[in-house]
């Protein structure tokens, strides 16, 4: 029994991750951090994913708005932080979201 409740848990988790419109934008440009973001410093867009901060200006909120969609879509277990050198860099998490397509299908 355990185990149905944590995987209800993780589906609300997943749902709420999916129900802002500007997490699902995030989700979106992370398919393609190349096409979507400026070059970037210190981090390479395919192996780490877009900086935090790139994020933020192309939501157009502030750091601290951003922060808390990007540790919702993280917490959901959708897409993978990656600091380098004081800055975060993010990119989806491909088998977490095979496993959610796989898994709503079976609903």
């Amino acid at each position: 029994m355990a185990l149905a409740t944590d995987r209800s848990t993780d589906l609300e988790a997943t749902f709420k991750a999916l129900a802002s419109e500007r997490r699902l934008q995030i989700l979106e440009w992370l398919k393609d951090p190349v096409a979507h973001f400026p070059p970037q410093e210190h981090g390479d867009p395919i192996a780490h994913g877009a900086c935090n901060q790139f994020i933020a200006d192309k939501l157009g909120v502030s750091q601290p708005a951003a922060s808390r969609h990007l540790k919702v879509l993280t917490d959901a277990g959708l897409i993978i932080p990656t600091p380098r050198k004081g800055w975060t860099y993010y990119r989806r998490d491909e088998a977490a979201l095979t496993d959610l397509k796989h898994t709503f299908n079976e609903l």
